[in-house]
C-alpha cells in the first residue's frame, strides 16, 4: 500500500511541480520525476525528523536534569 500511495502522490506532485515551474514535459517524464522527487523528499524528511527527534530528546533530557537539580538544591538542601 505505501508504494501505491507513493505513486499517487508522485504523480500529483510531478503535475503540480511542472505547473508551478511552468515547464512543459511529457506525461511519463512528469510522472517519473514526480515519483522520484516524492521518494527523495520522503527519505530526506524522515532523516530530518529523526535528527529533530534526537535533538528534542537531548533538550528534554537536559531540561529534566535541570529541573531535578534545581528542585534538589531548593528543597533537599
Amino acid at each position: 500500500m505505501p508504494l501505491v500511495l507513493l505513486l499517487i502522490v508522485g504523480v500529483a506532485v510531478g503535475f503540480l511541480a511542472t505547473r508551478i515551474l511552468k515547464v512543459n514535459m511529457d506525461t511519463p517524464s512528469t510522472i517519473a520525476l514526480g515519483v522520484l522527487g516524492a521518494l527523495i523528499g520522503t527519505v530526506v524528511l524522515r532523516f530530518l525528523v529523526l535528527l529533530g527527534g534526537i535533538g528534542a530528546g537531548f533538550v528534554g533530557a537536559l531540561l529534566g536534569a535541570l529541573i531535578l537539580i534545581w528542585a534538589w538544591k531548593s528543597f533537599v538542601r
